[in-house]
């Protein structure tokens, strides 16, 4: 029998000793118990629950399901949890005593539990966990089922027929269409189709045009907040049909999500396709189980939308979302109601897609340009591989040579930048970029792309896996994007000598400085280009970091330098 390290014990002898007693048992469930009550994923389908309580406070402290084959160890660690981690709003505490109704269980915990001064007592019978218990099993003995029985298999096979229709494979959620029953306290449902994006397939069936268009607004408007998500999800007013895909563990084992995506593209199905159905209304929120009324509006839906799919399918696949309407008449799921048959219109509402699809963009626009502010864009893909990257003064001569040339490109300070007057005649700090002539017009036609050069900068960088901290140089181009130039190496005598030369020419200019572009790096003329290699000036400004906004960077993935927040 296994006993708690002095470690552990000494761990738990510092926690303060609550006044009361605690009761433990283990009890098994029977199948379909945990699905209705556990949340996780990873809770058996069948086993035993492990309950502590405080019979004092009249709290559970912790429950958890095991294999009905797991030993009395899972008791033990369930109280530790309930000692340590309890549940709720409950303070970390030992308990003056616990109490169990399983001799084996009793005997266990004596042994393992004997460095922590805890009294171990057993009673035939346990008051608080026999009401939780029977509660528990109450509430599964009286729960709903999700489908009305008359409906249920007529529904399943309905929706069945809709995963053979694969709607997402033509329509995407913004395209919607429109189902008119008139019946049932309802006028029309408006769908929208999941599943395009291969990660969810599924109908949701708004009740009004204004409820899908407010969730749609909702959720273009909420930024990284989850519980906000939720918020806006519960508030919906519809009915789904989603489909979960049960997939052969054997054989998908091995392929990636994208292609089990592709091969259900190619018509492949998975071992299974289980449906579910419910209902979402703002004051009632999820609704699991759908009413009688609402089965019957499902079913003429469904099968309003299944025609409508086979006889518009071809027209629905083409680029644009096309103006289509068809008149059904659909059986009334109904027995012996009248009519036998109920009218339905179903059609597709391009106007409201073209609304929702601007929204969108718009949206995403204003997403971009929050990300840009918040964010700055770095590239490293401007400067050529190879390129030999200098940093000097530069004489006003050269200057002159570059304006008065008609080969050579100048870029004046951009407007929002401004020279100092008394600067003019100071030599100039420059980066300049050597390479071949091929790469160097390259690079000028992306600069003067990027609207030019404004300002030059050294900002930290750090890479997590080597340690090594930097100086990196990067270019700010009119756009407002960086492009790093050059990596300097702190702790490198040669790096660290280049950049204190740097901000002495800089003090000197007054913040003055260059970007020039040279070709010449394959000749005689390497590392050291002559004015003839001239081929681009961009005259700019020194910045500080803060002065721009940047943090610190970190290198990801070796090769991409990203914001470190």
């Amino acid at each position: 029998m296994s006993s708690l390290n002095r470690f552990t014990s000494r761990r738990l002898n510092r926690l303060p000793k609550l006044l009361g007693v605690w009761e433990g048992d283990r009890r098994r469930l029977e199948a379909g118990v945990l699905s209705e009550e556990t949340e996780t994923d990873e809770a058996p389908a069948e086993g035993d629950c492990i309950l502590w309580v405080d019979g004092t406070q009249g709290v559970v402290r912790s429950i958890s399901v095991v294999p009905a084959d797991t030993g009395h160890e899972a008791v033990v660690r369930a109280l530790l949890q309930a000692i340590e981690r309890p549940q709720g709003p409950a303070e970390a505490g030992r308990p003056q005593k616990i109490v169990v109704r399983d001799r084996e269980i009793h005997f266990f915990l004596r042994g393992a539990l004997q460095e922590l001064d805890i009294d171990i007592g057993y009673a035939s019978t346990l008051p608080l966990i026999d009401e939780i218990f029977s509660g528990l099993m109450q509430h599964v003995q009286q729960n709903t089922p999700q489908l009305p029985e008359a409906y249920a298999d007529r529904l399943i096979d309905q929706a069945y027929q809709i995963w053979q229709d694969a709607p997402w494979h033509i329509l995407n959620e913004q395209q919607i269409i429109a189902i008119e029953i008139n019946r049932w306290d309802i006028q029309t449902l408006y769908v929208s189709v999941l599943g395009m994006a291969g990660v969810e397939y599924g109908l949701l069936m708004y009740r009004s045009l204004e409820s899908l268009k407010q969730f749609r607004q909702r959720v273009l408007s909420i930024r990284g907040s989850s519980k906000q998500l939720q918020q806006a999800f519960l508030e919906q007013d519809c009915l789904f049909v989603n489909f979960e895909l049960i997939e052969d563990e054997d054989e998908e084992e091995g392929l990636s999500a994208i292609s089990q995506f592709a091969a259900l593209l190619k018509g492949m199905t998975p071992s299974a396709i289980e449906p579910d159905f419910g209902s979402l209304h703002p004051l009632e929120g999820l609704r699991n189980h759908i009413a009688i009324e609402e089965a019957a509006i499902l079913l003429v839906a469904l099968e309003a939308l299944h025609r409508f799919l086979a006889k518009h399918y071809r027209s629905l696949e083409k680029s644009t979302f096309p103006a289509l309407s068809g008149q059904y008449r659909v059986p009334n799921p109904e027995a012996d109601a009248k009519p036998a048959t109920v009218a339905v219109t179903v059609k597709t509402l391009p106007e409201i897609a073209a609304e929702l699809i601007r929204e969108t963009e718009a949206a995403a626009d204003q997403t971009n340009q929050t990300l840009r502010a918040e964010e700055p864009i770095l590239r490293d893909d401007y400067v050529p591989e190879g390129a030999i990257i200098i940093l000097r003064p530069m004489p006003q001569s050269w200057l002159d040579l570059v304006q008065s040339s008609s080969k050579a490109y100048y870029q004046p300070v951009l407007p929002a930048e401004t020279a100092p007057a008394d600067s003019a005649d100071t030599e100039i700090p420059i980066v300049l970029i050597q390479t071949s002539r091929p790469k160097a017009q390259e690079l000028l036609n992306n600069l003067k792309l990027a609207q030019g050069v404004h300002s030059v900068c050294f900002n930290q960088g750090s890479d997590p896996v080597t340690g090594k901290q930097y100086d990196l140089g990067l270019l700010q181009t009119g756009d407002g994007e960086f492009h790093l130039f050059g990596e300097f190496l702190k702790g490198d005598k040669v790096d660290e000598g280049r950049l204190q030369a740097w901000q002495q020419w800089q003090q000197q200019a007054q913040g003055r400085c260059g970007v020039v572009i040279a070709a010449g790096v394959t000749g005689a003329a390497k590392g050291k280009p002559e004015p003839k290699h001239l081929m681009a000036f961009f005259e700019a400004r020194s910045r500080s970091p803060e002065e721009l906004n940047l943090k610190p960077l970190q290198l990801q993935f070796a090769v991409d330098w990203e914001l470190d927040f």
